[in-house]
């Protein structure tokens, strides 16, 4: 059976989604370890975090570039 090929936005969209995935998982860690009195520790992950957020709207924008431009 032939491999089936994939657009670029076939590709992307779950990696997208995956991004987004691991994003929630540390954030319910980052609230655990807050209710537990370690704020500082919440802050380091949550700055991170934001990078991370901040880098999943910019893969957003671009799928909906590649999406806008037509069949891959």
């Amino acid at each position: 059976m032939p491999t089936p090929e994939y657009s670029p936005t076939d590709t992307l969209e779950p990696i997208y989604e995956n991004q987004l995935a691991l994003e929630a998982a540390p954030m319910e860690l980052t609230l655990l370890v807050e209710s537990q009195g370690h704020a500082e520790i919440g802050d380091n992950v949550r700055g991170a975090l934001e990078a991370i957020g901040e880098n999943a709207g910019h893969v957003k924008q671009g799928l909906a570039r590649l999406k806008a431009q037509g069949p891959d």
